[in-house]
């Protein structure tokens, strides 16, 4: 079968969840999306399968934060479902897609960090940016108008903050987040315990906002919803909520670079 060359496959594999998109490259279009956890990785060959039914894609660009052992996995079902597709394994690099990296090391700050830097410009050009990811950890991360990844903090995302404290304190429950707050002052130690976590996420993207006199707040990741209504930003800051900003990243690196990549 033939390969669709103005296809690519991303896939940004995180620390919970693998999370998929056939891209235009030609457009800001995605063909298929999908998502599994790593328990269930192999339903990614069947999604796969059915989204590579008319022809697979000639180049598959991956980031990859979940270990080696993740990365074999995935080249075996691509080998499986895309037999002679180029797989690029993104990593961090001095400069890509318009974006310099700031960091001391450039190769040592995460390949999701990275492209979701990337696609937070691609989103939000030659405007002073905080991206935040929150997913398993949080990531708060600094860009500035000319394009340059400044830095950041990362943090327990929110679940894991909350596990965290049920687990080591006495007597406290385990909580799932998901219930927004009626206010910062739970009368209930479930919801204190919640409002606090809540609140610290929501304490650094703020603080971050004003260090960097942002003018865009790019908010991402599975807990993005609960944090964003515990946020108050600064008069004329943006707060944008943006899907998968990890492959928004990668996306962006595919229409910049083409058959580059």
């Amino acid at each position: 079968m033939n390969a669709n060359k103005n296809a690519w496959l991303l896939i940004d594999a995180g620390n919970t969840r693998i999370k998929w998109a056939l891209a235009d490259r030609a457009s800001d279009a995605w063909l298929a999306q999908g998502a599994a956890l790593h328990a269930e990785a192999s339903d990614l060959a069947v999604q796969w399968s059915a989204a590579f039914a008319a022809a697979p894609p000639a180049r598959v660009l991956a980031a990859n934060v979940a270990g080696a052992a993740v990365r074999t996995r995935l080249e075996q079902m691509l080998a499986a479902v895309a037999p002679g597709a180029s797989v690029e394994w993104f990593a961090s690099c001095a400069q890509r897609a318009g974006l310099v990296n700031g960091y001391r090391n450039p190769a040592q700050l995460g390949c999701d960090r990275f492209a979701a830097a990337i696609g937070a410009r691609a989103l939000a050009p030659d405007r002073p940016i905080i991206v935040a990811n929150c997913g398993t950890a949080t990531t708060v991360d600094a860009i500035d108008a000319s394009g340059r990844f400044i830095g950041g903090m990362i943090l327990p995302g929110l679940g894991l903050m909350a596990s965290s404290l049920a687990r080591n304190t006495a007597q406290l429950p385990q909580i799932q987040p998901g219930t927004l707050l009626p206010s910062p002052f739970a009368d209930n130690t479930d919801d204190a315990i919640l409002a606090g976590c809540l609140s610290a996420q929501a304490g650094a993207i703020e603080r971050a906002s004003v260090q960097h006199g942002a003018v865009e707040c790019i908010l991402s990741g599975g807990a993005a919803s609960y944090i964003a209504p515990m946020l108050t930003l600064a008069p004329g800051l943006v707060l944008r909520h943006v899907d998968n900003i990890v492959m928004k990243g990668l996306h962006a690196i595919v229409r910049a670079e083409g058959d580059v990549c």
